[in-house]
């Protein structure tokens, strides 16, 4: 009994809590004039996990947390001493190939000679046979010994095909290698700053693992939740305006980028008009880009601020919400 008396209460406290929620968000939504909708936010950006195409051991880490890269600096590299080792080897593989290229070539050019010597001495025996001055046996010999030289050429012409078949491979080999040897060297995919330095020098990782995590200052966007009635009416596109907490004198503009097929925190399915008008969905406000580049240096993510979001198309922005920039 006192375990279910606990569990009531806990659950008593949660409605009351999200009940206080959701009047304070309707009394916040008051000063507003109509076609807007405010709600709090905090601003995000853009991940990208730096991370190993194949296992091995960090050699060396080039970047620090909180350092700004630009896309394809070298932020790491891996220990490649055997895949070099195998490098070399697939290189003197195709040496090797090329000598027996030549060689075989050269034997090409000899078995011709020699098929050229056996025809002549067999048009030579046919000639004498015709007049008797050569046996049969021996026009039979002739005509075997061009048969071989024939069989000969073609052997050095098919080794030809070989070797040039085996330096294919080897390059192909080589190539391979260095294409996965380049991987071996992290760079940055796009620019950034550094969020997390995730591995160090002498530690061994798997395939996938990760060395840093970038965020791109380029992508940095605000998710937001509203109620049904304001995220219906949003249109892709829809301008938004960002006052930051760290920063209430500047206003900045942004646009909905994206809005959820499906509500949050509530339950997927709702039966009742009054519980629909409930449910939250998030909604993604990004910043423009242009924008981002021109304050790159003291953009931050996890910043909190309010977000002002114009659900009407045609209802004028406040003056106090027209843009202001540093």
């Amino acid at each position: 009994m006192k375990k279910l008396r606990s569990i009531l209460i806990v659950l008593v406290v949660a409605a009351v809590a999200a009940g206080a929620g959701y009047f304070w968000w309707q009394q916040h939504q008051s000063d507003l004039p109509e076609g807007f909708a405010r709600v709090n936010g905090r601003l995000e950006a853009t991940r990208i996990d730096v991370a190993l195409k194949f296992g091995g051991r960090v050699a060396e880490i080039w970047v620090s947390e909180g350092q700004r890269v630009e896309a394809g600096a070298v932020i790491a590299r891996i220990d490649a001493t055997d895949l070099e080792a195998q490098v070399r080897a697939a290189e003197a593989a195709t040496r090797q190939a090329e000598q027996e290229l030549a060689q075989a070539e050269a034997l090409v050019i000899q078995r011709a000679g020699e098929l050229d010597l056996a025809r002549a001495e067999l048009n030579r025996t046919q000639s004498l046979a015709a007049r008797g001055y050569v046996s049969a046996e021996v026009l039979d010999q002739r005509r075997s010994q061009r048969i071989t030289a024939n069989a000969a050429l073609n052997t050095a012409r098919a080794q030809v095909s070989a070797a040039q078949a085996a330096i294919e491979a080897s390059e192909a080999d080589v190539v391979a290698l260095k294409a996965n040897l380049a991987d071996y060297t992290l760079h940055a995919p796009r620019a950034g700053r550094v969020q997390y330095r995730l591995a160090e020098p002498g530690e061994v990782l798997a395939a996938g693992g990760k060395v840093v995590s970038l965020l791109d200052l380029t992508d940095v966007y605000m998710d937001v939740y509203l109620p049904t009635d304001d995220a219906g009416r949003l249109r892709y596109g829809s301008e938004a305006r960002l006052v930051l907490d760290a920063a209430s004198q500047y206003v900045i503009p942004a646009t909905v980028d994206f809005v959820a097929s499906e509500a949050q925190f509530t339950p997927k399915y709702v039966e009742t008009e009054s519980e629909r008008e409930k449910l939250m969905f998030r909604v993604k406000l990004q910043i423009p880009a242009e924008i981002l580049h021109r304050y790159q240096e003291v953009v931050k993510t996890g910043v909190p601020g309010v977000a002002t979001v114009r659900v009407d198309p045609e209802a004028p922005w406040p003056e106090t919400l027209a843009v202001r920039l540093p």
